[in-house]
């Protein structure tokens, strides 16, 4: 460590405790304790020397929330997202690298938001998108009128604007987990106060609490949790018989291991056929389809033929219109189950595998001419 540099100090559970704390609370549903929230953000105003606001408002999703912002952005509100949170971010995360010094600043952010970044990013750059959508859908300019596009254009501006204003509350989990096991935010009793020390405290308990807002000179605009998160074991938004993500407004998104899907698509998946796997038109939503029907049983049910075999197992090719066929190996396990029967499984592998024994080789990350196993396991 370069000397002059202060250590940080011990963080209870290390930055492994720590991240997971985090992780839950990125996650968390449900409604805000709302007194609490409401004394925290008053306690960052005061932290940066701003007059407490005259009101905080409360919405029951970032959608209606940043429709309120829309609003007060063309009624001349003026934002201090700056005071409130760039600026004591940028100081904090300063003091963050002096503590650890720079060669101990890049592990412990891989610890804590490395690991906490790409699934809470994700998801909330698909709520911000959404939002967008939903506020100012994109020009239509192939069929609408000149200026009907420039004021949809014009909207959709000032929608991105209006998002630029908030504050991502427990999405921002992942630098709230790098300040605390840095310590340079509480629990830690070294850290540093001063204003910005107090701001990012303030800010770290609204972020416990909320999803997204918004703070304006005399105004903040607070976004509740959602009341219902669905993800795969990737963490990407997933659910087949309801939203993947939910607000008690009822604006909510709808996916399938992590692809945005139409609410009334996930509605059919119950009575999917091979007919409706077939004429789907959208390839994406094609894709669901088969997975969502399995591929072994699309095999069967479509009449599929092999186009290989050999010792290996069984190659088979789906053909699809307007998109790449589905090539499947079928394996056979050479261990015996409990109950003396043995497992077929099925491997997807890319489109150009031409044998099963090439197909089985993909698998194992080697060439065909490379793949000579003295016993199957």
């Amino acid at each position: 460590m370069v000397t002059g540099q202060t250590a940080p100090a011990p963080v209870a559970g290390g930055p492994a405790e720590v991240t997971a704390r985090w992780r839950a609370a990125a996650a968390a549903t449900g409604p805000a304790d709302r007194a609490d929230v409401e004394r925290a953000v008053r306690a960052a105003y005061r932290a940066v020397g701003l007059a407490e606001p005259a009101a905080v408002r409360w919405f029951g999703s970032p959608l209606v929330a940043a429709e309120a912002a829309l609003e007060l952005r063309a009624a001349g509100a003026v934002t201090v997202r700056e005071a409130v949170r760039t600026l004591p971010w940028d100081a904090v995360r300063g003091q963050a690298v002096e503590r650890t010094g720079a060669l101990g600043w890049a592990p412990l952010w891989a610890l804590t938001g490395g690991e906490l970044g790409p699934v809470t990013n994700v998801l909330a750059d698909r709520i911000r998108g959404a939002v967008l959508d939903r506020l100012a859908p994109e020009p239509d300019t192939e069929n609408d009128e000149d200026d009907v596009v420039e004021a949809a254009r014009e909207r959709r501006i000032a929608a991105r604007i209006a998002l630029l204003d908030a504050v991502r509350g427990q999405h921002d989990a992942p630098w709230f987990a790098a300040f605390e096991a840095a310590g340079v935010l509480g629990p830690s009793p070294d850290a540093p106060g001063g204003p910005a020390g107090e701001a990012i405290t303030a800010l770290a308990e609204v972020a416990r609490g909320v999803g997204w807002w918004w703070p304006y000179a005399d105004v903040v605009l607070v976004s509740e949790r959602p009341v219902a998160l669905h993800r795969d074991e990737a963490g990407r938004l997933d659910r087949a018989d309801g939203p993947a993500l939910a607000y008690s407004d009822g604006f909510a998104l709808h996916a399938w291991r992590g692809m945005p899907v139409p609410a009334e698509f996930l509605a059919g998946l119950g009575a999917v056929t091979v007919e409706r796997i077939r004429t789907e038109e959208n390839a994406e939503l094609r894709r669901v389809l088969l997975e969502h029907y399995g591929y072994e049983r699309y095999l069967a049910d479509s009449g599929a033929v092999p186009v290989h075999q050999d010792e290996t197992g069984v190659l088979w090719r789906i053909e699809l219109p307007d998109d790449e066929p589905v090539v499947m190996v079928e394996v056979v396990n050479s261990t015996a189950e409990p109950d003396g029967t043995f497992r077929t499984y099925w491997l997807r592998v890319p489109p150009g595998t031409r044998t099963a024994r090439a197909a089985v080789a993909w698998t194992f990350g080697i060439t065909e001419a490379e793949y000579h196993p003295q016993r199957e396991t």
